[in-house]
């Protein structure tokens, strides 16, 4: 009979740890459970078209901003423009070439230039 009883008592303690543990941390979300290829689809329609605004960087020689390539046909370089400060009205311009980060000639920000795929 007491053997019984745990039983009894057992689902009931279990969905309790259950239900506490789900309303600490919530229910997980589709992207948050997906795997494998599901994951990589969520991936891909988080940002179908390369739209949303990129992650910025400091801009120093550890952390330097990066500039995408696209087109290989180009070379191995791309025309950058700086503003240097946030109320400047000229653009400094220079080439960034692709390997090591390089240096604004005005303010002094890194840039790396990095090979970009489009996603199809």
């Amino acid at each position: 009979m007491a053997a019984r009883a745990l039983l009894l008592l057992r689902p009931s303690a279990a969905t309790t740890i259950i239900r506490n543990f789900s309303f600490v941390s919530g229910i997980p979300t589709d992207e948050e459970q997906a795997t494998g290829w599901s994951a990589l689809l969520f991936i891909g329609h988080h940002d179908p078209y390369s739209m949303l605004k990129p992650k910025e960087y400091a801009g120093t020689q550890d952390e330097p901003h990066i500039v995408p390539s696209i087109v290989p046909s180009i070379g191995n370089k791309r025309l950058v423009g700086c503003l240097c400060e946030e109320d400047n009205t000229a653009i400094v311009w220079f080439w960034v070439h692709e390997g090591h980060a390089q240096r604004c000639p005005s303010c002094g920000s890194h840039y790396q230039l990095v090979h970009h795929e489009l996603p199809h």
